[in-house]
Order: structure tokens, then sequence, then C-alpha cells
């Protein structure tokens, strides 16, 4: 796993606790963040797949 491999697990990570703290306090703007960013984190991730596919650089 390299560095941004890692650093786009922290992001997920970082989004699926917001969205959890969100659920907790009923905090639908914090909800959505999180699942935002959780998106974000795997748009990132694939990107880095197909890269990484198309450069044989693993």
């Amino acid at each position: 796993m390299g560095t941004d491999d890692m650093k786009h697990s922290a992001e997920e990570m970082k989004g699926k606790a917001k969205e959890t703290v969100g659920d907790w306090t009923d905090n639908q703007s914090l909800q959505a963040e999180g699942k935002a960013d959780q998106a974000m984190a795997n748009v990132k991730q694939a990107g880095d797949d197909v890269k990484d596919a198309l450069t044989d650089d693993k």
C-alpha cells in the first residue's frame, strides 16, 4: 500500500467518522459532508488505480 493509498484510506475514514457523528447528533449537514468526503476519497483512489494500470507502476 503506497502513501497515496494510505492518504485516501485516511480521508475515507475521516468521512465515515463525520457521517457517524452526524448520525448520532442528527446533524444532516455533517452526515452529508462525511458522505462527500468518502466519495472524494473513492474518486481519488479510482484515479490512482487507473494511473497505476496505465503505467504499470504498482
